[in-house]
């Protein structure tokens, strides 16, 4: 692995890369509320140390927005189908504005009827997942979250592609510390570690991918051109790729991971699918899950285990706060050419 020297890094205020993220995204199409969204979500990804959704995103975004492939301007419509139930059309925009539209009457369902989904569809999601769970454990609640991406991975033995990366994320609290948070990939490998690998050059482990023949390969270039990724543990991450295909497509309204043709949109990156957000108020069980939770990881640590699900991102994202947020200094010269300073 790589490592990035210091004189080619660049550190910078939280609110400032937010800022300059916002500026970008409304000089590139998208309304201020958008810009506000997704902006939050980009800095946070990269404050946190999650680089391949982080600023690496930026000029993804900016030439979908270009193509005319996605809204940057959409209004979500939220519609309340039932007590435990929402939907909401992302109008063709992306789904974090959809979600942040719905959030306050799924947590009103949630805290009245214990337990509440909310179904997006009709949305572009380009982003770490972990950002759309993580705020509702911080409210002391349970959530879970799945979303389809394009199609670029390939069933456990299938010959071609059909499954997108098609994340799970899931959030808890836990008593005395941060919440417990997780995003996985159901791929061996997330499409942006790919991407980051082939353009530091970089060759990945055995098991990740295959080239256009469906022959295994190591080299995430091939893997890009024409290639595919396998699912993680065989058939077991295949049939959880094909639950998220399920949950976030077929539930929601949205589109299945090979449903969507975006070849006359060139410079389209981001997929046209569905997301879903399972969200459970755990003090409707009468006892105290958060010291459940506690209980659970300080008996993982005596169990020997080293680093918990999402504790590098909360140790990245303390030292963000000290010492700013850390940018490689070509991508910051490029992030400031986009804003047109």
């Amino acid at each position: 692995m790589s490592v990035t020297p210091d004189h080619a890094v660049e550190h910078i205020a939280f609110a400032d890369l937010q800022a300059l993220l916002e500026t970008i995204f409304v000089r590139h199409g998208t309304s201020a509320e958008v810009a506000r969204v997704l902006a939050f979500n980009c800095a946070s990804a990269q404050r946190d140390g999650a680089h391949s959704h982080g600023v690496f995103r930026i000029p993804g975004y900016v030439s979908t927005l270009a193509s005319g492939w996605v809204n940057g301007k959409a209004t979500p419509v939220v519609e309340d189908v039932a007590s435990g139930f929402v939907r909401v059309d992302a109008g063709g925009g992306f789904a974090q504005p959809a979600l942040a539209a719905a959030r306050e009457l799924l947590v009103q369902k949630v805290r009245e009827a214990g337990i509440a989904v909310l179904a997006i569809h009709n949305s572009h999601h380009f982003a770490a997942l972990w950002p759309d769970v993580e705020p509702f454990a911080d409210e002391g609640l349970v959530a879970l979250s799945v979303v389809n991406s394009m199609t670029c991975v390939v069933p456990h033995g299938a010959k071609r592609p059909l499954f997108g990366t098609n994340p799970i994320a899931f959030a808890a609290p836990c008593a005395g510390s941060d919440p417990i948070v997780f995003d996985m990939a159901t791929s061996a490998m997330a499409h942006g570690d790919v991407q980051i690998a082939a353009r530091k050059g970089e060759q990945l482990p055995p098991g990740i991918g295959v080239d256009r023949d469906g022959n295994p390969t190591c080299d995430p270039a091939t893997i890009l051109d024409g290639g595919a990724l396998l699912p993680f543990g065989g058939h077991k991450g295949s049939a959880l790729s094909m639950m998220v295909e399920l949950l976030a497509a077929a539930l929601t309204g949205g589109h299945f991971s090979f449903e969507f043709d975006w070849s006359k949109h060139p410079g389209a990156k981001t997929p046209w699918t569905g997301q879903l957000i399972i969200v459970i108020d755990p003090q409707k069980s009468g006892g105290s899950f958060a010291q459940r939770s506690h209980e659970l990881v300080r008996q993982m640590q005596e169990a020997g285990l080293k680093r918990l699900p999402g504790e590098r991102r909360y140790r990245e994202r303390e030292l963000s706060a000290r010492d700013g947020v850390m940018v490689e200094r070509e991508e910051m010269q490029r992030l400031r050419a986009l804003a047109g300073i």
